[in-house]
């Protein structure tokens, strides 16, 4: 009698981003220690180690961009390669363009451009490597003054990649974004929304634009949550951060990425809550966040960490890039 097939994994909520593993540079804390070999082949085993380990845990959403070095490709090679590689969501964005030439210290990272020649340019480059493994192709980073909310070309282009199955979205950045959410959700083509994903910052430094998802997810977007780590800060904490999680973590027995997570999970409107692990052991303590359980006066702790949304996002652009 031949032994019985082992279940497979249940499938998470959280997604893997592989913003952190397809370039040497990037702005997350800690990278030196995560990362120590940051040349090109380095970086595709520690890409493709991740995207096992996170597939064999029971993750089926991944994540990318154009803007994030080789990571397409990186995650190309791993769709590609022999093995088991069913139920997927396939997400990438297109909007800024990689111009650090593999360098940890550069001018500029990346470059952005919601121009209708770069999305041309761009989805191309992203179907010769993604194929029919596309799932969502979101504009990267949108802010209220973005052309990609306007311009009746691009909106013409990206309805005609939506008809062919292809899940049209958003990303957003910065403190505004849910007044550029609100007016993504208001765009249509021929008298049907366009956008029909949105993939925003929220974390528990950074709530403010819970409300804007909200009314998201009631309209029946899908809801994306990126950064709730905010680039590490909430791994690492500092003396503020640890008299709210330090106590936290000890009641309920999860390292601190676990809680920030959880954080995010626990907000109705959430889809998908995207890890940004650099090691498979920072993914292993993502997804504990999957098992924890807040309770209305744990939350309310973590909500009292929230900063104005200005102080944030200056934080945020004073990170360096290491």
């Amino acid at each position: 009698m031949s032994s019985p097939t082992p279940a497979a994994p249940a499938a998470h909520r959280i997604g893997f981003g592989l913003a952190a593993v397809g370039r040497p540079g990037y702005l997350n804390l800690g990278r030196d220690h995560d990362l120590p070999e940051r040349g090109v082949d380095a970086m595709r085993r520690r890409a493709h180690e991740l995207l096992d380990h996170a597939y064999a845990a029971g993750v089926r959403h991944f994540d990318t961009a154009r803007s994030y070095g080789r990571a397409e490709e990186f995650l190309a090679e791993w769709l590609n390669a022999p093995g088991e590689r069913s139920g997927l969501l396939i997400s990438s964005k297109w909007g800024y363009t990689y111009t650090a030439d593999w360098q940890v210290h550069a001018e500029a990272h990346e470059v952005k451009d919601h121009s209708v020649a770069t999305y041309d340019r761009q989805i191309a480059e992203t179907r010769s490597l993604l194929g029919d493994h596309l799932d969502i192709y979101q504009v990267h980073s949108i802010t209220p003054d973005s052309p990609a909310l306007t311009d009746t070309v691009l909106h013409g282009r990206l309805a005609a990649l939506a008809a062919e199955g292809v899940t049209v979205g958003l990303s957003t950045s910065g403190p505004a974004q849910g007044e550029a959410i609100r007016a993504a959700l208001a765009v249509t083509v021929d008298g049907e929304p366009l956008f029909r994903s949105v993939q925003s910052t929220w974390n528990p430094l950074e709530p403010s634009v819970g409300p804007a998802l909200a009314e998201a997810h009631g309209s029946g977007r899908k809801v994306i949550v990126k950064e709730a780590l905010a680039n590490g800060r909430l791994a690492v904490g500092d003396a503020r951060l640890d008299r709210v999680l330090g106590p936290l973590s000890a009641s309920t027995g999860v390292p601190y990425d676990a809680l920030a997570l959880a954080a995010a999970l626990h907000q109705p409107w959430v889809d998908s809550v995207l890890s940004g692990a650099a090691t498979t052991a920072q993914l292993t303590s993502n997804l504990r966040a999957e098992s924890v359980r807040l309770d209305p006066a744990q939350l309310a702790a973590l909500a009292e960490l929230a900063e104005s949304p200005a102080a944030y996002w200056t934080h945020r652009s004073q990170l360096p890039w290491t």
